[in-house]
């Protein structure tokens, strides 16, 4: 059973909204500088996407229209939501070879790339789909996110920048962008990235304690703490947010309720080293005289994630 908590932590929070890139793309070839129309796939509504049911069900369907591009396109969707990446590969492949202009069976392909590690390759098929279609924000942020991960920070910032410019309601790129502030120390603009996003999609957990950890590089404890709060309230099972919640509140000397939120983190997941370091030390001080307090701005070793 959850431990109850305070500061604005709620039960029965919406599951975490992971603001991510392997959002595969069932649309049909859509022109340039047109939105992607999505298609849905012919399987029945109660079969997963991955299903055997659904894969033979699509199949039966590009048996009867072999040389539409949707329909290898949707198929692929189903073999990567099945982790078969050769057959998705596949499809992709064969969707832009009957229409060279299909820029989402691209970004999709560049999607499953990215997932094996093919890094190259899926720079190379996100440039293509820009390449067709400049106002695609999907495919800025899918190459942006692999240049950052390389270190290739200036072509990183420039494909967040396009993609928070093209699509002002979509959180990905200021969400992305914000990381990147963050890892160069410019919190300030982090947190005002962090916070459009956040406002775009307040049910992304990972926002929230993405932001809360740029507060607490700034010494902002409070606003910290709600925002690792509101982290745990979007998703109560994450060790990582309740480890930070934990980091928190015994930076604000409450080091009784830190230690609850620190032993909930490690009973969630034993391994993750942050919660067990933070803990430790709690215990340590509270087993030493019997603490129940300690000076605001404390800090532990444990390590935020951010």
């Amino acid at each position: 059973m959850l431990l109850t908590r305070t500061h604005g932590v709620r039960r029965g929070g919406p599951a975490a909204s992971v603001i991510a890139l392997a959002l595969l793309l069932p649309a049909c070839a859509g022109l340039p500088g047109r939105a992607p129309e999505p298609e849905p796939a012919p399987a029945a509504p109660s079969s997963p996407a991955g299903s055997e049911t659904n894969i033979a069900s699509l199949s039966a369907v590009i048996a009867q229209r072999p040389t539409d591009p949707a329909a290898y396109n949707v198929r692929g969707t189903a073999y990567s939501a099945a982790n078969r990446p050769t057959e998705a590969i596949a499809d992709f492949t064969r969707a832009v070879e009957l229409n060279p202009n299909f820029y989402q069976a691209y970004a999709n392909r560049a999607i499953v790339y990215r997932t094996v590690g093919n890094f190259a390759l899926a720079v190379a098929d996100y440039s293509r789909a820009i390449q067709i279609n400049p106002q695609y924000t999907s495919a800025y942020v899918g190459r942006g996110t692999i240049y950052r991960q390389q270190g290739q920070i200036t072509l990183a910032l420039s494909d967040f920048d396009a993609a928070a410019r093209l699509n002002t309601s979509d959180p990905r790129g200021y969400y992305n962008r914000a990381l990147i502030y963050q890892t160069q120390g410019d919190h300030q603009r982090a947190i005002l990235d962090f916070s459009i996003a956040v406002a775009l999609d307040p049910t992304a957990g990972e926002t929230f304690n993405a932001r809360g950890a740029s507060y607490l590089a700034l010494g902002d404890y409070q606003h910290a703490l709600d925002d690792f709060a509101d982290a745990v309230r979007v998703d109560e099972s994450s060790a990582v947010f309740w480890a930070n919640l934990g980091i928190a509140q015994l930076r604000l000397g409450d080091v009784v309720t830190a230690q609850r939120s620190l032993a909930y983190a490690a009973s969630l997941d034993p391994t993750y080293a942050p919660a067990q370091t933070a803990l430790a030390e709690v215990n340590a001080r509270m087993g030493a005289g019997g603490i129940a307090t300690t000076q605001a701005g404390t800090t532990t070793g444990g390590t935020l994630a951010p």
